[in-house]
């Protein structure tokens, strides 16, 4: 192996200086851990997105018609959602327990085989199931990344490094938003028969496998977590231990408020924003089939516009995130959170309201910044108030217990909908009530006001090590 990228991450990058941007501090090990975590993660982020494009698609195939896809498709993120949360909740242990590398490379390999195998789904049940084994390794990646990152590089580059890391992930999401006008493009053309486009995109989902080896030959685990493991184990310290997240006070506090700061931002996203494409693909058919498209090419034309409406969603994501970092390095973390949640609020609740054609899908760029910068918070500021034995489990706990809560948003929104769907004879009525389902569900965000006035702001401070 080369010197470079055996360098521990105590060594120091040329001629730092405080002024210089984050990534003038980095050596070429820390860059080499840099992109390890933000390909896993990208690369976790297509997989996540695939399916939300994928899904409607998928549950049409696989569905009698006279069941509803939507609300299936709602059980389904669910249970991917649920099986996030579980992965997190064990993955994020393991990770403290015996090192961010060998966990990072496991949860990789079991969320790629997953989703290759649900291109493989005969029926409902075993796509759920796929569905939910997928979920176990999505989960454990973020808190594992994250914490990689956080431990191996210098404290001044922390902030911009995750925040970075974050933002990546839209690069994930819009490389699926082109996997799926690629697909709908081949479904028009009939090169792929019509209606198995889903299929072929969780096939491409199944790439990221072959990172697994990149990972396991060349990453190394982080050299202040080797210490403070040999330290932990002398002293009794008990790492990856929820006893210990949930029976310390000072970790408790943390614990509780950062999983309902990141339960709000989670429903918003997962129980709202993504069924963007669900809102598109109905405004799209109707301005189609006013416009006197063929019936056999809605479908493929669909397709098409789902994935437009994706990658400029992702695009916008990307800025937020971006913006984020750059409020949360000036303003300091809770202001940053504060104007993002409100927002979001704002965003979400126009774009399911005024959302109508092509014209408008300009909005999809702005709700997909509001909502996701959040997420740029949530990669930066988790590990900061954890200490080492605990940062993996706590930043997991963290973005990923809630999920659990999250897991009922699809349930809620088809709940609400068909509440608000009650007496509406026309296609018209039914886009009214999800429109106005998704604009009641936005409140959420509140939610994460309330949870930082309890919580500190950890700008400028050193990670807690003890």
């Amino acid at each position: 192996m080369p010197a470079s990228l055996s360098a521990p991450m105590s060594q120091t990058a040329l001629s730092p200086n405080d002024n210089d941007p984050w990534y003038k501090h980095l050596t070429p090990y820390h860059w080499f851990v840099f992109i390890v975590a933000s390909l896993a993660w990208l690369f976790d982020c297509l997989d996540q997105q695939l399916f939300l494009l994928a899904r409607n698609s998928a549950m049409k195939a696989l569905l009698p018609p006279d069941m509803d896809p939507i609300k299936y498709g709602g059980y389904a993120t669910s249970i991917f959602v649920a099986g996030w949360a579980t992965g997190g909740l064990i993955f994020g242990s393991v990770g403290d327990r015996i090192g961010r590398a060998k966990t990072l490379t496991l949860t990789v390999l079991i969320y790629s085989v997953c989703t290759g195998l649900s291109a493989f789904s005969k029926g409902w049940v075993d796509f759920a199931i796929y569905r939910f084994l997928t979920g176990l390794g999505v989960g454990g990646v973020f808190g594992l990344a994250v914490a990689l990152v956080a431990d191996t590089l210098p404290d001044r580059a922390r902030t911009g490094a995750l925040g970075t890391l974050q933002a990546l992930s839209a690069v994930g999401n819009v490389t699926a938003g082109l996997v799926s006008m690629l697909m709908g493009r081949l479904e028009q053309t009939k090169v792929i028969e019509a209606g198995v486009s889903w299929k072929y995109m969780f096939l491409v989902g199944a790439l990221p496998a072959f990172l697994c080896v990149f990972i396991q030959i060349r990453l190394k685990e982080p050299e202040k977590w080797v210490k403070a493991r040999a330290a932990g184990k002398a002293a009794g310290v008990k790492f990856g231990s929820y006893s210990a997240l949930l029976g310390d006070v000072r970790w408790r506090k943390n614990a509780l408020l950062g999983m309902v700061l990141c339960i709000a931002g989670v429903i918003g996203l997962w129980g709202i924003g993504f069924f963007s494409p669900e809102l598109v693909g109905d405004v799209m058919q109707r301005s189609l089939e006013a416009e006197g498209v063929p019936a056999a090419e809605i479908a493929g034309q669909k397709t098409y516009w789902i994935g437009v409406n994706s990658i400029v969603q992702n695009i916008g994501a990307f800025i937020g995130m971006l913006l984020f970092t750059k409020f949360a390095q000036s303003l300091g973390r809770k202001k940053a959170f504060a104007i993002a949640y409100i927002a979001a609020l704002v965003a979400t609740v126009g774009y399911f309201q005024l959302f109508n054609g092509r014209g408008d899908i300009w909005m999809s760029a702005i709700m997909g910044g509001c909502q996701l910068a959040l997420f740029a918070g949530f990669a930066i500021y988790l590990p900061e108030l954890f200490p080492t034995s605990l940062r993996s489990t706590g930043t997991s706990f963290c973005y990923n217990v809630g999920r659990f809560v999250a897991a009922s948003g699809p349930f809620t929104l088809g709940t609400l909908q068909a509440g608000l769907k009650a007496g509406a004879t026309t296609p018209e009525a039914k886009l009214e009530a999800f429109r106005n389902a998704c604009s009641y569900m936005s409140a959420i965000f509140l939610l994460g006001l309330v949870a930082l006035l309890f919580l500190p702001e950890t700008k400028g401070r050193a990670m807690p090590e003890d």
